[in-house]
């Protein structure tokens, strides 16, 4: 059978790829956190017709020829550049600066599971706690005791961090609605009665190769075996961002890149079926040969 027969449907299988992940994009291209993806390509392994061979005192030498069998997807990346912010206008949201994810929580205890994000659309829910407004995950960072506002507290950040609950209320004062806020460095405050409270610090995380982090839908992200596990900072610290209020990162797909990389895998894979139906009249000729 015609190798290029098979060269034609390994650009078929390919470019299909292509055009999902292309498609994938442009569908999210309004998804709040979203990273795009590209697909990078590869050859298939190449039949050698005749090896190389040294040049002598007589002759020069002679390079090897090779018909390759085709190509590949190599890699489907996440391409991580930050997108743009938007702004909402709404206190609890909040735009990275810079490196960094979010760390957010799912089930609690031994079950627990955490994913990273880029969406920092915070909430508190009805327990106390500080949530992801799109998929109700728990926040995490580090809290302790709640202590009276100065204006120059800190909160320790060792260890791992944990879930954070805006408490119904503290030495007897009520929480007041709508004072829970967070700075630019992540300290968490509400208040109580006539006082403000530090109530913690929201933690961030980052990896020796973030590329590496698998997408589990929601725009929320799982570490994976190629990532690194993560490593938790504060806002400002291990190069990550500081905190802008008020805004959210939208989508860093590139509408006119992924235009034209449709428009490329589209003709490429035109030009591949047309190998396929060249190849296929090669072998009517060879069976009309036959007949006649």
């Amino acid at each position: 059978m015609l190798r290029s027969l098979y060269s034609g449907v390994s650009g078929l299988k390919s470019l299909q790829t292509d055009l999902d992940v292309v498609a994938n994009n442009i569908a999210n291209v309004n998804t709040v956190g979203y990273k795009a993806s590209r697909v990078i390509f590869q050859d298939l392994i190449s039949q050698t017709v005749s090896n190389a061979t040294a040049p002598t005192t007589t002759s020069g030498g002679i390079n090897s020829e090779q018909v390759g069998l085709g190509t590949k997807v190599g890699s489907i990346d996440t391409i991580t550049t930050n997108g743009s912010p938007e702004s909402t206008n709404s206190s609890l949201d909040f735009y990275i600066n810079g490196n960094g994810y979010f760390a957010v929580q799912e089930g609690s205890g031994t079950s627990a599971k955490t994913y990273y994000t880029r969406v920092g659309a915070f909430e508190r829910d009805s327990d106390g706690n500080l949530v992801s407004t799109s998929d109700g995950l728990k926040v995490l960072g580090w809290s302790g005791t709640p202590t009276a506002y100065t204006g120059s507290n800190t909160v320790t950040t060792t260890g791992t961090p944990s879930t954070i609950n805006v408490p119904d209320e503290v030495n007897g004062n009520e929480y007041s609605a709508g004072s829970l806020a967070i700075d630019s460095n992540g300290l968490i405050t509400a208040t109580y009665g006539s006082q403000k409270y530090v109530l913690g610090k929201l933690a961030f995380a980052t990896f020796t190769n973030p590329q590496g982090l698998q997408k589990v839908g929601d725009s929320d992200f799982e570490a994976s075996a190629n990532s690194g596990t993560a490593t938790y900072s504060v806002a400002g610290d291990n190069g990550v961002g500081t905190l802008v209020s008020g805004e959210l990162e939208m989508s860093n797909v590139d509408l006119s890149t992924e235009f034209t990389n449709m428009i490329i895998a589209n003709r490429a894979y035109q030009a591949n079926a047309k190998v396929i139906t060249t190849s296929d009249d090669i072998l009517q000729v060879l069976t009309n040969l036959k007949q006649s």
